[in-house]
């Protein structure tokens, strides 16, 4: 597997710039994971990197050689790329060890090399190899997929969506076969999804795609618990924002004296906890004193409203220990927080 490096990348379409002047890199052997919302360009920036597309501008490189440029494009199938729909896209006219090999030499494909070996690495048993790709449910026509992308032993796979079909149970479970596969062929990979806990659970870099620009990409929790701006924070999860003043590590504001882990430390700021953050208790334990709103509840935990003077926020709270409506708690808020600048906050 190989390095990637998108370098000023740009796309535009009927004079709409879709794709604005994005660099990254990714380091072989990893999984890189940009989220976006849905037609936000994340399919566009894999069509580019798989040579589907011609850029504006910019330059990509793969293993030090050069697949897009100025002065250089190569096609799809002198890229050594392979790719994953978002549905699968398998023939139904041919079985699953076919379906497997059609990537490969024709030789290859008469021989079915390989197929026992991957069907084993996306955990698959070896007995599907002659079955119809319709008799398979959609989680394993996904690793089925997966498999036929790594056939050929691919410098790098992009996976575009790949579990959104699918029902939540069940897109764990692929999400976890497919990581494993990655993982164990030490393949280079890009997922793009908008499911935050998809690309926050699996990538080991995360980059958000936004009005056609790339954050920097970064370690998942650094992402989430110290984002690089209120937008990026807000995109990201649930936030809770409260203006307040900084001075020497600490803020202050409505939930009380707060220590800062990242941003300004002085002066006027907004103050980003995440929902989970905040601890609900009951009367002597201390804490800011709020009323319950409304309590939501989703099986393994529970969204709580409360008002907190003249301001509304929400705490997360595992679901057997939430509170009733209109009941009265304290709260106090859990580890460190993170200030932006007090005019950077967008809500």
């Amino acid at each position: 597997m190989a390095a990637l490096s998108v370098s000023h990348l740009s796309k535009a379409f009927g004079g709409r710039e879709i794709l604005k002047n994005i660099s990254f890199s990714v380091a072989s052997g990893s999984l890189t994971a940009i989220l976006g919302a849905s037609g936000g360009g994340k399919t566009t920036l894999l069509r580019l990197i798989a040579g589907f597309e011609r850029p504006e501008t910019g330059e990509i490189r793969l293993g030090g050689n050069i697949l897009a440029g100025p002065e250089t494009f190569r096609r799809p199938e002198q890229r050594g790329i392979g790719y994953v729909a978002q549905e699968g896209a398998l023939f139904p006219h041919l079985c699953v060890a076919d379906n497997i090999t059609f990537g490969l030499p024709r030789a290859a494909r008469r021989a079915r090399q390989r197929v026992a070996e991957l069907l084993r690495l996306v955990d698959l048993p070896e007995a599907y190899a002659n079955r119809a790709p319709q008799t398979l449910s959609g989680g394993e026509q996904q690793r089925v997929a997966l498999a036929r992308a790594l056939a050929p032993g691919p410098n790098l796979v992009l996976l575009d969506e790949p579990f959104s079909a699918l029902d939540a149970g069940l897109r764990a479970e692929t999400r976890a076969a497919v990581a494993g596969a990655l993982a164990a062929a030490g393949a280079t990979a890009i997922l793009v999804t908008h499911d935050q806990a998809e690309a926050l659970s699996m990538g080991s870099a995360v980059g958000v795609l936004q009005n056609g620009a790339l954050s920097p990409l970064t370690a998942p929790k650094n992402l989430y618990r110290a984002p690089a701006n209120a937008a990026l924070a807000s995109f990201i999860g649930e936030a809770v924002f409260a203006p307040g003043n900084a001075a020497a590590g600490a803020a202050s504001c409505a939930l009380g004296q707060l220590k800062i882990g990242n941003g300004p430390a002085a002066g006027p700021v907004d103050i980003m906890v995440r929902p989970e953050q905040i601890k609900l208790h009951g009367p002597g334990a201390g804490g800011v004193p709020a009323i319950i709103k409304n309590v939501t509840f989703y099986g393994h935990d529970a969204v709580v409203q409360l008002r907190l003077g003249q301001t509304d926020i929400t705490a997360r709270v595992f679901s057997h220990a939430a509170p009733r409506t209109g009941e009265q708690v304290w709260l106090t808020v859990e580890g460190d927080v993170t200030t932006f600048p007090a005019a950077d906050i967008t809500q």
